[in-house]
């Protein structure tokens, strides 16, 4: 069998192909630069947004919020050290741990408790006064 036919013609096929289409080259670039976008908006900014969000939450640290370390250990925060670390209680016995700030995993304490019982309290009385059959019709009665 002639193998050197075989790549002439391949050849061959592929110059046609290249002269009859040489848009086909900008369609391949941008088809990456459109994969490139999806993957910056689906997987690299929602990353850069989640690590600004704790950011926020660690420097909002303040002395008596409860935290949770990411090791699972709970305690009340009892002073904030210049060299980016705290001091908490975990017990009932007042021992104290000294971790770094990136250790910290959730601040568990409510800022504002009061306003958000208020709106609790005033959604259901919202939810009593709208009364709504199955399908999400107002009832007459």
């Amino acid at each position: 069998m002639n193998f050197n036919f075989l790549l002439d013609n391949a050849a061959s096929s592929a110059d046609a192909a290249q002269q009859q289409n040489p848009g086909q080259i900008w369609m391949l670039l941008g088809m990456y630069a459109l994969l490139a976008l999806a993957i910056y908006f689906f997987i690299f900014r929602p990353n850069k947004k989640k690590k600004k969000a704790e950011e926020e939450m660690k420097n909002s640290l303040e002395v008596g919020d409860d935290i949770t370390t990411i090791g699972g250990i709970m305690g009340r925060v009892v002073s904030i050290k210049d060299d980016d670390s705290i001091v908490i209680e975990t017990a009932s016995d007042r021992s104290r741990l000294r971790i770094k700030r990136w250790a910290i995993s959730t601040i568990d304490t409510e800022k504002n408790p009061e306003s958000k019982k208020d709106e609790a309290k005033s959604e259901k009385t919202e939810e009593s006064k709208k009364k709504k059959t199955f399908f999400g019709k107002k009832d007459e009665n």
